[in-house]
């Protein structure tokens, strides 16, 4: 990439009138359309009958309920919308995980909402859904952000109850969660809008603010399970109805007819909050890239072995495109720097995909870390945590380089040096995985291991402990081993039967989606959407003044 007489400035290297370049962009629009549709059936919950049914309640269906939330004309950035995806076939599925949550102005805050859709299984508590709320919960408690549940469920779905109950990051976690949030000041309001019945009944009491419709039901036992436990016989808005709970137990604060009113009603206690301490990030105004958002997709090389200068992705993502790269002529396997987006300050650390070559002459491979490409980078995360300066990291990498030289040159130390600060980081760190994210090069570049405040992926996104290729031809070797153990031969045509098998089991396991399904990603952006995402996970994490001293421990040197 040349650089403009303003070394800040970055220059478009890629050209998008080449042949490459569109050629990259139609694979990208093929991953796309493939990941919408997808999306669009999870958004469609339990379907056009469920949400029929719904309204015969005199209920509103949850993304309605959202849309009577949320600020006219603001962003709903949603997460987990593949939540699930492909799983729970036995019982029918369960798009979405049945509970819909994101990030959103309500007037004018930027909120956390959790709202149950009652059209997937009534609500009902799966695996996932205890998980994926448990996670909104986590975004909310790590960048301050208040928090908006929208209760209508039935609770956990029994068959699987017990993937649901008792562990760390299952059910319970929710509630410790609700006392935690409220200890630190984080304010939650919850409106019950259905059915909240058995153990999933602490959620909103243990909130700060409780609203309840006319027609739902809160109870710890319904009215079936009362009259099985005890023999009373009692109907549901005796035992635990909105005008039982507002004039009787004292339980809810605001009683209110229906949908609309409640809806209107969290609007008007969110527009009463008070104003909080904020972190002290640097911002500036912002300016917009000077390159448009959608180069990106021709930019990108989606195939394993092409290149790419990641500095023409940064140059459609920067404010100005201006970015003051960090120690450039070494470690150049890893491209790290100063710029801005939406304002905000921030650090890049970006595997960088062409091949370079050493002074010495030897050559090294786009997306590989060297020793001096994972130096490089710890100290540049020290000294984002010195200037107060949050971290985007950006995957495209295969790993750790191997072999003599590398063993001999330190890269198992210099591998722990970098993700020593990366686990020690205090500043935000946000993680998008737009290409590759293989084994040791995933955690050293912010995996989900490491605490991000939040972890992206395009639809081209794979990542896996290695890349497919090279994983099959070891789990063969193991079978074909197991096989010979046992007295049986392999032919020819079986190995490359069985081969065949492992890739495709191995390539679909390496899927944005597959991970998106069981929360390993947050969200899924279309690349042209990038910026406006990585701004609202800033804007967010901006909420949250609080950062704790740096210390690494000991540190490989």
């Amino acid at each position: 990439m040349s650089q403009n007489p303003d070394r800040s400035i970055l220059s478009l290297g890629a050209d998008p009138e080449s042949p490459q370049f569109q050629k990259n962009r139609r694979a990208m629009q093929e991953r796309l359309q493939a990941w919408k549709a997808k999306e669009a059936e999870a958004r469609a919950g339990g379907g056009a009958e469920a949400l029929e049914r719904q309204h015969a309640r005199g209920r509103l269906g949850v993304r309605e309920r959202l849309a009577a939330l949320l600020d006219s004309g603001a962003d709903w950035f949603e997460m987990g919308a593949l939540a699930a995806y492909g799983m729970y076939t036995e019982w029918g599925g369960a798009p979405a995980a049945g509970v819909v949550c994101g990030v959103g102005k309500i007037s004018g805050r930027l909120t956390m909402v959790i709202a149950n859709d009652a059209t997937v299984k009534a609500g009902a508590f799966f695996p996932l859904t205890a998980k994926k709320v448990i996670r909104a919960q986590t975004i909310a408690l790590e960048n301050h952000l208040p928090v908006v549940y929208l209760v209508d469920s039935a609770g956990i779905f029994l068959p699987l109850q017990e993937d649901v109950f008792p562990d760390t990051d299952d059910f319970g976690r929710v509630f410790r969660n609700n006392a935690v949030m409220s200890a630190r000041g984080l304010p939650q309001i919850a409106a019950i809008m259905g059915s909240c019945v058995a153990g999933g009944a602490y959620l909103p009491v243990m909130c700060d603010t409780v609203l309840m419709t006319e027609g739902s039901g809160l109870y710890l036992a319904g009215p079936a399970l009362v009259q099985a436990a005890i023999g009373q016989k009692v109907g549901g808005e005796e035992l635990g109805g909105a005008g039982m709970h507002a004039a009787i137990s004292g339980t809810v604060d605001f009683k209110e007819p229906d949908d609309g009113a409640c809806l209107r009603r969290i609007r008007s206690l969110m527009s009463q909050l008070g104003e909080r301490p904020r972190a002290a990030f640097n911002r500036a105004a912002p300016q917009p890239p000077r390159y448009p958002a959608e180069w990106l997709e021709g930019i990108f090389a989606g195939e394993p072995q092409a290149q790419y200068d990641v500095r023409d992705l940064l140059a459609c993502l920067l404010d100005d495109s201006r970015f003051d790269e960090y120690r450039a002529e070494y470690g150049r396997t890893l491209v790290c720097g100063y710029g801005r987006l939406e304002g905000f300050a921030v650090g890049i650390v970006a595997n960088q995909r062409t091949h370079t070559r050493r002074p010495d002459q030897r050559v090294e491979f786009g997306g590989v870390i060297y020793p001096d490409s994972a130096n490089k980078a710890a100290r540049f995360i020290l000294d984002c945590n010195q200037a107060l300066t949050p971290l985007i990291f950006i995957h495209d990498v295969n790993g750790f380089m191997v072999g003599r030289q590398a063993e001999a040159e330190g890269i198992i130390r210099a591998g722990a040096k970098m993700v020593n600060a990366v686990s020690n980081s205090v500043v935000p760190k946000i993680s998008l995985i737009i290409g590759g994210s293989f084994g040791a090069g995933h955690y050293a570049m912010c995996g989900k291991a490491y605490d991000p405040r939040w972890l992206f992926a395009w639809p081209s996104a794979r990542y896996a402990v290695m890349g497919a290729e090279q994983a099959a031809q070891t789990l063969l070797e193991v079978r074909i081993r197991q096989r010979e153990r046992n007295g049986a031969s392999v032919p020819a045509e079986e190995r490359e039967r069985l081969l065949r098998e492992i890739e495709n089991t191995y390539t679909g396991q390496m899927a944005p989606e597959y991970g998106a399904a069981r929360l390993w990603i947050d969200r899924i952006l279309e690349p042209r959407e990038t910026r406006a995402g990585l701004a609202v996970a800033l804007e967010a994490a901006a909420l949250n003044p609080e950062i704790p001293p740096l210390r690494t421990g000991v540190l490989q040197t």
